[in-house]
């Protein structure tokens, strides 16, 4: 679950909300459309679905996460049934992960900001990240803008290669 969340930015209710039917292996993709909120399976944050792309970390935890035959959900509770209040019921796992890990205690949360700031450092545009993480404005995006400063310099440097990938010639002054 850890592994899914850091590497999907999916919230804890669209974590517990998760049915194998909305996970497809095959094409490396799940679709968010459910959410755990106050113990009540509905519609996520937003109340819009959004398709989220599985890299090789997300599709292997999925893969090596045993799969119960009894239940359509990818994280259930013992009784078979969808984690009915994750924010309390996962909330010791993750802090005693935490210790495990030798850092500090943190929250189900942190691992989304952890997948946000990870994709904004590597560079990525802000509009896929609003997508992915699935905010409603990008304004609720923008809080990661300060973590990739080398973007402005990184989209005017674009304009030194030409589209068959060679550099272009510097202009000399007169």
């Amino acid at each position: 679950m850890i592994s899914l969340a850091l590497n999907t930015g999916l919230r804890i209710g669209e974590l517990a909300a998760r049915s194998w039917d909305c996970v497809d292996m095959a094409s490396g993709r799940l679709l968010v459309k459910r959410n755990v909120f106050r113990v009540h399976l509905g519609t996520p944050k937003g109340g819009r679905e959004r398709e989220v792309p599985l890299n090789e970390r997300a599709l292997k935890a999925l893969r090596d996460y045993p799969r119960r035959i009894d239940t359509p959900w990818v994280f259930p509770q013992r009784d078979g049934g969808f984690i009915r209040n994750p924010q309390h019921t996962c909330a010791e796992a993750i802090l005693r992960n935490a210790e495990r890990a030798g850092i500090r205690p943190i929250g189900w949360h942190t691992l989304r900001h952890t997948f946000a700031s990870h994709l904004a450092m590597r560079g990525v545009p802000l509009k896929a990240i609003q997508e992915l993480m699935g905010h409603a404005t990008i304004e609720m995006t923008m809080r990661y803008a300060h973590l990739s400063p080398d973007v402005k310099k990184d989209a005017v440097r674009a304009l030194d290669v030409r589209p068959n990938g060679t550099l272009t010639a510097h202009i000399q002054e007169a």
